[in-house]
């Protein structure tokens, strides 16, 4: 029995086999960062980077990483990770890219470990015990700081590019035209009727005509969704001018029960326009000219 206590007291706790595990990356950082970064141009990651710039984030990673294991914090790691992120993912890097670099770290400080206790494998199988939880730990912060960014940017570019397919114009003091082009589902109809609702609020507008033209066909719920945007906009002060209504649309709105004789609806866009202007207190000449209502007319 007192042998056995005499045993687990030679054992070393985890945080000094940590601490130890430190001191030993930081006496041999210069080799492991150079080896690293051989490693990951071997390996064909970070195409989109120069080598010098391979070297310089692997010495940022590198120290971080160290740092984690000296602290057991990750909060630098995760704002690094984020900014890392948010340099890299413009230039196409892969979410595969990233974890795979991390993973290799992993590999050659392991490999640098085996090399230093493979005189005793006791002790090397507790080094490694300490090291593997943290290794995980950050090699998930990386990846998952690294999607979530991604996510982030898709999400600012698929907020952009629907900003672009459903602009909201002002053509003259307080009309409006929304011109819709292309499929319509229910997220794109809720985003749309946002944008016209700031429209009507910032540009103060009185009219907006919307073309559908270009729209080929709308379920049930958006239609509902549509006739829901006429009403806000009502409600807002601003009266909406439908252009552009195919007879499948139409049809539609008819059979989830739509009045179409409430809803103010025009031929064509230039029809829209010239009743909007009209209902602006403008007169629309057969040539197109406009003329004040309370102006000077020729």
């Amino acid at each position: 029995m007192p042998q056995r206590i005499a045993v687990q007291a030679n054992v070393q706790p985890t945080a000094d086999l940590l601490s130890e595990l430190v001191a030993h990356l930081g006496q041999n950082r210069t080799q492991l960062r150079e080896e690293w970064a051989r490693r990951i141009t071997e390996s064909v990651l970070l195409t989109a980077m120069t080598k010098d710039e391979i070297f310089a984030e692997a010495t940022s990673v590198y120290d971080n990483y160290v740092e984690v294991l000296e602290t057991g914090s990750v909060e630098a790691l995760q704002a690094y990770a984020r900014n890392l992120s948010e340099r890299i993912i413009p230039r196409g890097v892969e979410t595969h890219e990233v974890v795979g670099i991390v993973l290799l770290l992993r590999d050659v400080l392991a490999r640098s470990l085996f090399k230093k206790y493979q005189a005793d494998f006791g002790l090397l199988n507790r080094v490694l015990d300490a090291y593997e939880p943290a290794a995980n730990r950050i090699a998930n912060t990386v990846a998952v700081g690294f999607v979530q960014e991604r996510e982030r940017i898709i999400r600012q570019q698929q907020e952009a590019i629907r900003e672009l397919s459903t602009p909201v114009l002002q053509v003259r003091e307080r009309l409006l035209i929304l011109p819709i082009i292309g499929i319509v589902d229910s997220q794109r109809a809720r985003q749309l009727t946002e944008q016209l609702l700031r429209g009507i609020r910032s540009n103060r507008a009185k009219v907006v005509v919307m073309d559908i033209t270009g729209v080929p066909s709308v379920d049930s719920t958006v239609a509902n969704h549509l006739v829901q945007t006429v009403e806000a906009s009502r409600l807002l002060g601003a009266t909406v001018i439908v252009t552009g209504l195919s007879p499948e649309i139409a049809q539609t709105l008819v059979t989830i029960g739509v009045d179409l004789t409430k809803m103010n609806t025009v031929g064509d866009l230039q029809g829209g326009i010239e009743e909007a202007e009209r209902l602006l207190g403008y007169d629309v000449t057969s040539t197109g000219r406009l003329a004040a209502a309370h102006g000077d007319r020729e």
